[in-house]
C-alpha cells in the first residue's frame, strides 16, 4: 500500500538496532546509512583528529566543488559520531562497551590494522556473542592479495575487467566517476547484515560476514566473466559508428543530446520502430529487413538513423517512440535529475531536514506502508561523543578522565 501520514509515523523496521559504524571512505560507510535510513541508530566510530577521510573527500579534483560538505552529508546522514582513540587502551576498553551494546559491527579496516586494535571477530564476539560483524575489503578475506589496499577504481572496476569490458577497440579504458562500485558494493553489505540478523533470530548468535569490492566487480560483470568461465570472449567493443547492433546504439538528436536506442525485441519491435520514425521503406532493403542482414549492415544503417535522429530534439523523440513502447532513454546529465520529475516520484530523490542540503539521493529501494528517515546532516566529528559514553555507562568524571588520557575528542 501506498505510504500514508499515518504508516509513515510508524516505527522503522530497524528502529532499537544499534551499528557500531567503525569503517572509512564510502563502500562500508554507506551499507551503515542505509540501515539508518531504516532506524537503526548509527554511530559513527572515528580517530580524533581528522576523522575519517569521507569527510574530506570533496577536495578531489574529480568531485564538483561546493562550499558545502555534499559527500560527507550524504554518507553519514543522521549518524552519531563518537571520537576514539583505538590505539589508547582506556578508549578501546570503551568501545568494547559499545561492542557489548551493540546489534551491527561495520569494518573495512586492513586485516593487520584489525589485528593490533583487536577488532577482528575472534576478538569481539566474545565480548558480544550475539554481535553480526559485517567485514569489507578491496579484495577479500583470503588469498594472496588479500591485504592489497582496494579503493572501487582499482578493485571493482579494473580488477573485475569492467573497465576493460567497457571500453572500445583502439582505446584506453575509461576512468570511472567517483564511488560508482562503492555504492553498488555497499547494498551486498547490506543484504548480507540482514541475513545475518535474521539466522540469529534462529539461533540466538551472531555471527561474521564479508564482501569485497573484488567481488562485487566481479558480480557486476558476470555475464562476461562466466563467458570467460565457458571458454568464450568477445573483442572489445566497435565505434558506434558501426556496431554490431544499430538498434542497441546511442544516437544524437538536433538539439544536441544523446540518446540510447535499445530494441531487444527486434523481430516485433523493428518493424513498429521503422513505422514511427516513418521510415516503412527500411522493412524493403534487404540490406535491413531481416536480423541477419541487419546486423552485418549495422554501419549503414547507423548512417540512416543518424539523420533521422539529428532531424529533431530529443522531447520529439522521446514522446513519439514512448508512445510506441519503443525503449530509450535520455542520456541524462547530473544536472537533468535535478528537475526530473520521475526521480521525485519514484522517491529517488527526497527532502531532507538539512538546512544547505534540502534535498538528497534515497536509499534505492522501497517498503510499502515505511517511510524512511528524512536525512538528517552528518554529524561533527566526535559530535556525541558524551552522550553515547554516557548511554554506555560512563560518569562524567570517568568521561573527563578519558579526555585528559587523550582515548576521546
Amino acid at each position: 500500500m501506498p505510504t500514508t501520514a499515518a504508516t509513515a509515523a510508524a516505527p522503522l523496521p530497524l528502529s532499537g538496532l544499534t551499528v557500531l559504524d567503525i569503517s572509512s571512505f564510502i563502500a562500508a560507510p554507506v551499507a551503515a546509512t542505509v540501515l539508518g535510513d531504516y532506524g537503526a541508530d548509527v554511530i559513527k566510530v572515528e580517530p580524533p583528529g581528522d576523522g575519517d577521510p569521507n569527510r574530506h573527500m570533496r577536495q578531489l579534483v574529480s568531485y564538483p566543488k561546493s562550499p558545502v560538505n555534499y559527500p560527507w552529508h550524504l554518507d553519514a546522514r543522521g549518524k552519531r559520531s563518537i571520537a576514539l582513540d583505538l590505539k589508547n587502551e582506556a578508549a578501546r576498553a570503551a568501545l568494547d562497551r559499545l561492542i557489548a551494546r551493540a546489534d551491527v559491527l561495520i569494518t573495512n579496516y586492513p586485516r593487520a590494522v584489525r589485528g593490533r586494535l583487536r577488532l577482528r571477530y575472534e576478538d569481539v564476539s566474545p565480548v558480544n556473542p550475539r554481535l553480526v560483524y559485517a567485514s569489507f575489503t578491496g579484495y577479500g578475506e583470503s588469498g594472496p592479495d588479500a591485504d592489497q589496499v582496494g579503493f572501487d577504481s582499482t578493485a571493482y572496476f579494473a580488477r573485475s575487467g569492467l573497465a576493460d569490458g567497457t571500453r572500445y577497440e583502439g582505446q584506453p579504458p575509461g576512468v570511472p566517476m567517483p564511488a560508482q562500485g562503492d555504492r553498488a558494493s555497499s547494498m551486498t553489505l547490506v543484504a548480507g547484515i540482514m541475513m545475518a540478523l535474521w539466522q540469529r533470530e534462529r539461533t540466538g548468535q551472531g555471527q561474521r560476514i564479508a564482501s569485497s569490492l573484488m567481488a562485487n566487480g566481479i558480480w557486476s560483470n558476470a555475464v562476461y566473466v562466466q563467458a570467460a568461465l565457458a571458454g568464450t570472449t568477445l573483442p572489445h567493443r566497435p565505434p558506434r559508428e558501426r556496431p554490431r547492433n544499430a538498434v542497441g546504439n546511442v544516437y544524437r538528436t538536433r538539439d544536441d543530446r544523446w540518446m540510447q536506442l535499445s530494441i531487444v525485441r527486434e523481430e516485433k519491435d523493428f518493424p513498429i520502430f521503422c513505422a514511427a520514425i516513418g521510415r516503412t521503406d527500411l522493412l524493403d532493403d534487404p540490406r535491413l529487413a531481416v536480423l541477419e542482414t541487419r546486423r552485418a549492415n549495422a554501419a549503414e544503417l547507423t548512417r540512416i538513423l543518424d539523420e533521422v535522429f539529428a532531424s529533431a530534439d530529443m522531447a520529439h523523440w522521446h514522446k513519439l517512440l514512448s508512445s510506441h513502447s519503443i525503449p530509450l532513454s535520455q542520456i541524462g546529465r547530473p544536472a537533468d535529475l535535478v528537475d526530473d520529475p520521475q526521480a521525485v516520484a519514484s522517491g529517488s530523490i527526497v527532502a531532507t531536514d538539512h538546512a544547505d542540503i534540502t534535498r538528497t539521493i534515497a536509499t534505492p529501494f522501497t517498503i510499502d506502508g515505511v517511510a524512511p528517515r528524512h536525512a538528517r546532516p552528518g554529524p561533527a566529528l566526535g559530535g556525541q561523543t558524551d552522550e553515547i559514553l554516557r548511554e554506555a555507562g560512563y560518569s562524567a568524571f570517568e568521561i573527563a578522565t578519558l579526555r585528559k588520557g587523550g582515548g576521546v575528542a
